[in-house]
């Protein structure tokens, strides 16, 4: 299931270890996260081998294969990016494997659509032959959206030492090119506008945590009017419900050019009829974050400044990093945003403001957590001196002022915040 018997008559000569198999580990000779070879002898569990193979066909990213294409023709070398590569994909995961079924998988057209099966049934869709350039087919259905190969593939069963069944040799080629129409086979996908005014698919950020953009899901579920979003918001909440019955799992991978960099995820619990209040309330503790992460990047800067008076500009950048807390803050203000939304939910939709409240204690959290970063970051400036003591008392005196300040965040300030 999910592999090509195309690629049989090169296995014996192009096949490679099972790093190639795995996005994570290495592929053309680079080394990535695992420092994996692409030749080590490394065998796989059948399943392990199996979910590498389903992240393969839709993560995959693009480049060269190390299969030559001798036989089968150069384009066989030439591996497209996965449909989802550059992308979060979000599965609303529902009670029960048949809710989360029907909630991602019931087209907006109706219950049409068919499974891709053409690597058991003959008269199915016929696997890509490499006998000339692929054509892009537009996929039949959500199944076969999903089921359709990214990816050419072809693994190796093996014995395993307890007799269980391995994969010890894969070869990966290029796979069948789909024409996407975005609205009808992206219904899970978050729409986002860059920079350059090009709307787009949200996407995995370097530098941005998921979590920072979990208003824009609920936003879609606030707004959407077809597809995983709107079919969330006509959801009834039961009598036995507690808590948050649903979770929205968000999942994309960053890469740089053909290197993969970091898998990037998170689950935003979602419960019906709150989706106002959700999106209120991680839109609130982003900025409350975000606030607070560029006044503890101003103190470092005056606290830098103010220490070392006469740094040349090429040390100015180290030197105010040394002193700058936000690397310790933002993944210290991650569990308190979740616990943010958990109380909202907990709130119910029957209370009329289930956000106001836990905002601002949320708010006075993060508040103490950067101001003890802040101060541990400060501790770097140990000898003393005027200048360091100086620049001690700059830093703190600035972020409490930008803190209380009258553009602050309401919240800092414990007061409701409004419009």
């Amino acid at each position: 299931m999910g592999q090509s018997s195309e690629l049989a008559g090169d296995f014996g000569e192009s096949s490679t270890g099972t790093a190639q198999l795995v996005i994570e580990h290495a592929g053309d000779y680079n080394q990535h996260f695992d420092h994996h070879h692409l030749e080590r002898a490394h065998p796989l569990p059948a399943a392990e081998a199996f979910r590498a193979m389903l992240t393969q066909h839709a993560y995959g990213l693009y480049g060269r294969a190390r299969i030559s294409g001798k036989r089968l023709g150069a384009k066989v070398t030439n591996l497209a990016a996965g449909r989802l590569n550059g992308r979060i994909r979000v599965v609303a995961l529902g009670r029960t494997l048949g809710e989360t079924l029907r909630l991602n998988l019931y087209p907006s057209d109706g219950p049409t659509g068919t499974l891709n099966t053409s690597w058991t049934t003959p008269d199915g869709f016929r696997r890509r032959r490499f006998e000339g350039p692929s054509e892009p087919r537009t996929p039949e259905g959500p199944a076969d959206l999903h089921s359709a190969l990214g990816r050419s593939v072809l693994l190796h069963p093996a014995a395993g030492p307890g007799g269980q069944t391995m994969v010890d040799r894969v070869l990966i080629g290029a796979g069948e090119v789909l024409a996407i129409d975005q609205e009808r086979h992206s219904q899970d996908a978050v729409f986002a506008t860059t920079a350059g005014g090009v709307r787009k698919p949200l996407w995995p950020s370097p530098t941005r945590a998921l979590w920072q953009d979990a208003h824009a899901l609920y936003g879609a579920v606030r707004d959407d009017r077809t597809g995983l979003y709107a079919r969330l918001r006509s959801l009834r909440l039961r009598s036995d419900d507690a808590g948050a019955p649903y979770q929205l799992w968000a999942v994309g991978l960053l890469a740089n050019k053909t290197l993969p960099v970091i898998w990037t995820y998170g689950s935003y619990p979602y419960a019906p009829h709150m989706e106002r209040h959700l999106y209120q309330a991680s839109y609130r503790g982003s900025v409350l974050a975000e606030y607070l992460a560029w006044s503890l990047r101003k103190a470092a800067v005056i606290a830098a400044e103010t220490a070392f008076p006469a740094m040349r500009t090429a040390d100015e950048a180290g030197q105010v990093a040394r002193l700058d807390a936000r690397q310790m803050f933002w993944p210290a203000a991650e569990e308190p945003f979740y616990a943010l939304l958990d109380e909202v939910i907990d709130r119910g939709p029957e209370e009329d403001d289930p956000v106001s409240e836990p905002c601002i204690a949320y708010a006075a959290l993060l508040l103490k957590t950067a101001r003890a970063h802040l101060l541990q970051r400060l501790d770097a400036l140990h000898l003393l001196s005027a200048d360091n003591n100086l620049a001690r008392a700059r830093a703190v005196q600035l972020f409490e002022n930008l803190v209380t300040a009258r553009k602050a965040p309401a919240e800092l300030r414990g007061e409701t915040a409004h419009g």
